[in-house]
């Protein structure tokens, strides 16, 4: 769909019909000597239905679609100051492992980088073979994988295409009505964040950048129509209003961060249910209303020179259940041995399942002038963004004593910050070491153990990705 706004004129009366501040059209001394440009491109991903199974991802096993709701997309945008190009892509997926992003990359000569992330979209297809027929099937379709694959390049090929000069605008919001936080302790996340890219003549907008910190879960494990959950309706709302493509990220979604349980009223004031289409659209418009917001107190930064940083690191896997699943092929990753080095594994075939493996994985890192970037590639809690590890710990937790990690913000000294979560991998929750809990006795004097162990790779993640994180930060200077 072509932009909404067809002359400057006409955004300043859609902005005063929409309640939103406008501001003069940006001059080219506004724009200084800035050479940023930057385009969007979209793709198609969702999978054709009837000639095999597809089984839908982020609940149980052998939950086959039967239908489409809305269409799965790969969206993108590529930023470019002269001398590097960038390209930033997401995809409505439950996540996309790290050799897909290497594949995707390989297809993409002349990038300074490829950041590829996925929503984390529990409507969507198995990408990651968690959730086939049974726990000892994958539900992984290798052609679908590739078609997705695919689609990333075009939807950046499109987006390169496009580029075009733009003066860039970020604000920030707050939404804690909007997140539910399903563990203990309760510390949420609610910062969204909005970078809107403007053309330097008109002042039209060309492309948004929104990035929020959720499970795009609204639909629950009933569901069996493929949908993007509540991102297809926040990116199509955004897309009316506001007049240009969307390019949605998420970030801090582990702890856990889920839409689930979140009171959603209808505009006539009518409670809403989880597992219901009207929720989750719904949602999508509110949180669209969130972005409005922060993009009514946006302002004009800057982001060049445009910088990427990334490094392969290795994770111990000690989940056993992860283990065994590598073993069986239902998890398609390759093996490696742990050998007490973070940055430094020999890959092996054949371990016994006593035998200590690890996986490999990339942490990242971005600067865009006055705006940083931590690329972390799974559910991060929040406590560990925020610097807000439990201290002192729960007595009952299983490693009290474990230092508390450096937190992903605190390292990030620029202006303007931002996470992606997922980014170029998912390899679960990624949990503070001293607030693990998987044995008797529970934490805050629980019954059982709360949820989010049973998906981690182990409680060493943690500490690796955040040291990973900080020393990868810290070699900028």
């Amino acid at each position: 769909m072509k932009a909404t706004f067809q002359s400057w004129a006409a955004l300043l009366a859609s902005l005063a019909a929409i309640g939103l501040p406008h501001a003069p059209a940006l001059s080219a001394e506004d724009a200084g000597t800035s050479t940023l440009t930057a385009g969007f491109g979209e793709a198609d991903i969702t999978p054709v239905l009837g000639k095999k199974p597809v089984y839908m991802a982020g609940f149980g096993q052998n939950r086959q679609a039967t239908g489409v709701h809305d269409p799965l997309k790969a969206r993108a945008l590529v930023l470019n100051d002269g001398a590097h190009k960038i390209a930033i892509a997401c995809v409505d997926v439950v996540g996309f492992f790290h050799p897909s992003v290497v594949h995707v990359r390989a297809q993409l000569p002349g990038f300074a980088y490829v950041l590829v992330s996925s929503t984390h979209n529990h409507e969507g297809p198995d990408t990651l073979g968690l959730w086939g027929r049974n726990p000892f099937t994958s539900g992984v379709d290798p052609a679908y994988l590739q078609f997705v694959e695919s689609q990333l390049v075009k939807a950046v090929h499109q987006a390169d295409a496009t580029a075009a000069p733009v003066i860039p605008k970020l604000g920030t919001a707050r939404g804690p009505e909007l997140l539910h936080d399903g563990r203990e302790p309760y510390i949420k996340h609610d910062e969204l964040v909005a970078l809107q890219l403007l053309d330097p003549q008109s002042g039209t907008p060309r492309g948004l950048l929104v990035q929020w910190n959720c499970h795009p879960e609204t639909l629950g494990d009933k569901n069996t129509r493929l949908s993007t959950d509540f991102v297809g309706p926040a990116v199509n709302y955004l897309h009316e209003r506001v007049g240009c493509p969307v390019v949605y990220l998420t970030g801090t979604v582990g702890g856990l961060m889920t839409s689930l349980h979140v009171e959603i009223r209808s505009e006539a004031g009518k409670p809403l249910d989880d597992g219901t289409f009207e929720k989750t659209e719904r949602y999508g418009h509110l949180l669209g209303e969130l972005a409005e917001r922060a993009l009514s107190g946006s302002k004009q930064v800057k982001l060049t020179p445009l910088a990427a940083r990334s490094r392969i690191i290795y994770l111990p896997l000690d989940n056993p259940m992860y283990r065994l699943a590598r073993k069986i092929g239902v998890l398609n990753r390759e093996g490696f041995l742990w050998e007490n080095d973070l940055y430094k594994a020999t890959p092996t075939k054949g371990t016994s399942l006593e035998t200590r493996t690890c996986l490999q994985t990339e942490v990242g890192w971005l600067q865009f002038g006055d705006l940083e970037v931590a690329l972390i590639p799974g559910e991060i809690y929040p406590e560990l963004v925020l610097s807000k590890v439990q201290d002192p710990p729960d007595p009952g937790a299983e490693f009290p004593d474990a230092p508390i990690e450096p937190g992903i913000y605190a390292q990030m000294k620029g202006p303007y910050r931002m996470i992606v979560g997922l980014a170029n991998d998912e390899i679960g929750y990624i949990i503070p070491k001293r607030q693990w809990d998987e044995k008797p006795p529970f934490c805050y004097g629980r019954k059982r153990a709360q949820y989010g162990e049973v998906n981690s790779v182990g409680p060493e993640t943690a500490p690796i990705i955040c040291k990973a994180c900080k020393e990868l930060v810290e070699a900028r200077k």
